[in-house]
């Protein structure tokens, strides 16, 4: 079997990965590179994406996939975007980063309440080259939090089409709509899968 790196600590992502690239042995960077320090500095989604997989690829010299995503706001001026894992600081549990979200925006209503979670995902090859694939998932700020399933901001990520926040659908189903599902559905596609 095929095998691929996954540059993220994050469980919940490494779990959306395996679902959705089946033809792969994925491993995260903490069982090839355990400790490994990389520096997010990009100005958008794909910088980060991309200095992810390459710092990770150089070291190890294995195919690469790194995924930076997060939450655009409109009313909030586009935060917390890139900076969703950081926003309002690192160890600040989503639960209250949510409710926090939820009183900036308590004036909001309707359509100013539109937001969108957006997923660059980088592959680096060992031979130098990276490419980036992008997904968006569109919806709205939810006026209160709203199921137990997904992470992060989820309960607060209202999709209208469907009538439910991101956090109270089935993972195929969040998988088949997602930001990170788009992105990966195009990875999949360009790896053959």
């Amino acid at each position: 079997m095929k095998e691929i790196i996954v540059a993220t600590g994050n469980q919940n992502k490494v779990r959306e990965i395996r679902e959705m690239l089946p033809g792969y042995r994925v491993r995260t960077v903490d069982e090839v590179c355990p400790g490994l320090e990389i520096i997010e500095n990009g100005k958008t989604f794909e910088e980060n994406a991309v200095i992810k997989a390459r710092t990770v690829c150089d070291q190890v010299n294995r195919l690469t996939l790194a995924d930076d995503s997060g939450l655009v706001i409109d009313y909030l001026n586009g935060e917390p975007g890139i900076y969703s894992a950081r926003y309002l600081g690192h160890d600040t549990p989503y639960e209250e980063k949510n409710r926090i979200i939820l009183e900036r925006m308590r004036a909001a209503r309707g359509m100013a309440r539109s937001a969108r979670f957006i997923c660059a995902i980088a592959i680096a090859w060992p031979d130098g080259r990276n490419e980036v694939f992008r997904g968006v998932f569109e919806g709205r700020i939810a006026e209160m939090p709203a199921g137990e399933g997904g992470f992060g901001y989820d309960p607060i990520f209202y999709v209208p089409e469907f009538g439910m926040t991101a956090a109270e659908m089935s993972p195929a189903r969040k998988n088949a709509c997602s930001h990170r599902g788009r992105a990966l559905r195009s990875v999949a596609e360009h790896l053959g899968l």
